[in-house]
């Protein structure tokens, strides 16, 4: 009777190669059960405070302003469980630019180790800075921002919102809040991730400041300023990735990145220092989202503040390497002459040309001077 020997192999378990080499399809999962729940009525009220935008109010209409009824939302805590789904969300459309986009490109291009996660990192944050940039955009060019700066101070608090506006912080909140997963779904070096997670922490804290305090018209108008200078360093660094002679990107974005911090800085002062300051409402009022006091107001333009000069130290250290860089690259290098002296022996080095190299217009061979000799 044959003895059946007994299997090493332990059941499969979620292992850390496992969840790396599939973490798309798990989220997925995650985000197709809180989809699949609003098709049922038992699931449906817990399913529709993930995916769909809560805490909405409708205005009437009136005869002044419209001929419709208005729907404008706030935000609350339950706000919190819809960046969560969108997180998920924002989890497997990296993974999707990542695998059929950026993969493909790397395969081809052949980098090294350190080119291929900056180029990975350039390519996820220039797509994105892009989209934000047009859907900012159109929000800006539809609430009538452009034709009228004084929206970004006048009837404070802004604690209503369009669903565009509303939505477009939740899916900022989400894709930042989901870079902190993607450190560790794209083995980030240990030396990288304290450079990355200050790097985050910053767009959390100035969103979700501009969110919470209903400083939501100017954290969207510095957010679209902010998303194109830094979409034009992301694809001008992809440019130099494929051809290391591409600099007039770098060039034009130096210039945008000082202009962009100037105006930053003019846009808060002049809203904050200037727009609040002035209004008749300064009382700190929780129930209707009134901050408008002056330790608020320090407290945020001092974080802008300390924010664009924090900014501006790495830029003038980034610069100053890049400098650096150059310089040493295209420095010739100066190689002392022999000394001539007479004789034989500066007969040879003439023969033999500079450096000891055979040159096409030296003298002839010794073989050949010998069978000149004959």
């Amino acid at each position: 009777m044959a003895i059946r020997k007994k299997s090493n192999k332990s059941p499969p378990v979620l292992s850390h190669e496992f969840i790396l080499q599939n973490h798309a399809d798990i989220v997925s999962c995650v985000a197709m059960v809180f989809l699949l729940g609003l098709m049922f009525e038992v699931t449906a009220k817990v399913s529709i405070i993930f995916v769909t935008l809560q805490y909405n109010v409708t205005l009437p209409a009136t005869e002044e302003q419209a001929t419709e009824s208005a729907f404008l939302y706030y935000y609350g805590i339950k706000d919190l469980a819809t960046v969560f789904f969108y997180m998920l969300v924002a989890i497997i459309i990296h993974a999707i630019i990542q695998e059929y986009v950026l993969d493909k490109i790397n395969r081809r291009m052949h980098f090294s180790k350190t080119k291929h996660s900056k180029f990975n990192e350039s390519g996820q944050l220039s797509a994105f800075y892009l989209f934000s940039c047009i859907w900012g955009t159109f929000i800006l060019i539809s609430e009538n921002y452009i034709s009228d700066p004084t929206i970004l101070w006048r009837a404070y608090p802004h604690n209503l919102m369009t669903f565009q506006m509303k939505f477009f912080y939740i899916a900022q909140l989400a894709y930042w809040f989901h870079a902190f997963p993607e450190l560790y779904f794209q083995k980030t070096k240990k030396e990288d991730i304290p450079r990355q997670l200050v790097y985050i922490g910053l767009y959390l804290f100035h969103i979700a400041g501009a969110y919470l305090l209903n400083l939501n018209h100017l954290g969207l108008v510095l957010l679209v300023l902010h998303y194109f200078v830094e979409f034009l360093f992301h694809i001008s660094r992809l440019f130099y990735f494929s051809d290391e002679k591409y600099q007039k990107g770098f060039s034009l974005w130096a210039v945008l990145f000082v202009l962009g911090r100037l105006l930053t800085l003019i846009l808060s002062v002049l809203t904050v220092g200037f727009g609040l300051a002035r209004a008749e409402n300064q009382k700190l009022d929780f129930s209707t989202g009134n901050f408008n006091v002056l330790a608020v107001r320090i407290a945020v333009l001092a974080s802008i503040c300390i924010t664009q000069a924090f900014m501006m130290w790495k830029f003038i250290n980034f610069q100053l390497r890049r400098w650096r860089e150059h310089s040493t690259f295209q420095a010739p290098t100066v190689k002392k002459k022999p000394p001539v002296t007479k004789g034989r022996s500066s007969r040879k080095g003439t023969e033999n040309g500079v450096n000891g190299t055979v040159t096409s217009n030296g003298a002839d061979s010794p073989r050949k001077r010998k069978e000149k000799s004959s």
